[in-house]
């Protein structure tokens, strides 16, 4: 072999073994485990706006499962194990007894207020869960969930008002299956005006102590599980590329992590909304979540902490399915929308 095939045949394997190094490079850097790329960003106001449509109509499907948790996990309020009255007793029991009593229009209590607290909390939640994607804040390693938490928390303070209401709302009902205060509302817009006039602006915030932790788990547990989902399915390439199939599975996982992980906190959620206040503008049962969750342990035990699980799970997973598939396929048709308008 002469010197000039020696140096052609050397410089060749150079660009190969660059090339092959580059490889394997990419492929640990954006593995299972490692960061992985941005997604494509889709348009802010547009990308909250799809966010709420998509909690939005999830809610139409899981709204009656959410006034049954409500109503379990209200139920027996500090007292102890089998010293109350059970009126519910499971999901599909309580579902019957709701449809028996208040009619089909009871297992929808709530409905429009909590269409506008999806709107408004999702809204801000994915809306500004995305921006930190197209930042680049989600690629750092615990990046997803720590913007999850922090955007949950967000969007759980500025919708703390409808999801009082929408507790008030699905909590009231007639005296014969009544668990938890009444509240006795006429509606929506009654709700509103009255607790605005009994316990001012701030009484419209009231609980949201323990809506922002509630939120903080829960959007940490989704995003970040439905993150690493869809990277691990892609990774292994199970299904075709930008199959709805991987969102569909993704946000099953999803929907089982946060299940486990907001339930307790759902529960003292739904206490703190939900208690009488006195006079002075303060809870008559609890003054904050430590002492809800105090309270509730030494009345009602460590379960009492899982209160209304079954309806929990649910509501919370198909709800988390449907809302993250139809949020994660509307992204992808909208940056699709994009690409072909760009090339036109």
């Amino acid at each position: 072999m002469t010197t000039a095939q020696l140096v052609e045949t050397s410089s060749k394997e150079s660009v190969f073994g660059t090339q092959a190094s580059q490889t394997m490079t990419s492929t640990v850097s954006h593995g299972v485990f490692g960061p992985s790329p941005p997604p494509p960003a889709v348009w802010p106001p547009l990308d909250f706006a799809l966010g709420s449509i998509a909690c939005c109509a999830a809610c139409v499907f899981t709204n009656p499962l959410e006034v049954v948790k409500t109503r379990l996990q209200l139920q027996g309020e500090l007292c102890a194990r089998g010293s109350y009255q059970r009126h519910y007793r499971g999901v599909l029991q309580a579902l019957w007894v709701v449809g028996r009593t208040d009619g089909l229009r009871g297992l929808q209590k709530g409905l429009s207020v909590g269409l506008i607290y999806q709107g408004l909390m999702n809204g801000v939640r994915l809306g500004s869960y995305s921006y930190c994607e197209s930042l680049g804040i989600t690629s750092f390693h615990g990046g997803s969930l720590l913007a999850g938490a922090v955007v949950g928390a967000l969007g759980a303070f500025i919708a703390s008002p409808a999801y009082l209401v929408k507790t008030h709302l699905q909590a009231q009902t007639v005296a014969a299956i009544a668990v938890g205060h009444q509240h006795n509302h006429l509606g929506v817009s009654d709700a509103f005006v009255t607790i605005y006039r009994r316990e001012g602006l701030i009484g419209l915030w009231r609980g949201v102590n323990g809506a922002v932790p509630r939120v903080m788990v829960g959007s940490a547990a989704q995003l970040a599980t439905f993150t690493s989902a869809k990277n691990w399915l892609s990774h292994f390439q199970w299904f075709s590329p930008n199959s709805w199939l991987t969102a569909l599975v993704s946000a099953m996982i999803s929907g089982v992590a946060v299940a486990i992980t907001m339930t307790p906190f759902d529960v003292i959620s739904t206490r703190l909304y939900n208690q009488p206040v006195d006079e002075f503008r303060r809870g008559r049962l609890y003054h904050g979540f430590a002492d809800c969750m105090l309270k509730v342990c030494h009345s009602e035990g460590m379960l009492g902490l899982y209160k209304g699980m079954g309806p929990v799970f649910l509501r919370l997973a198909p709800h988390t399915v449907l809302s993250m598939l139809f949020w994660d396929l509307m992204r992808q048709q909208a940056v699709k929308d994009n690409h072909s308008q760009g090339r036109s």
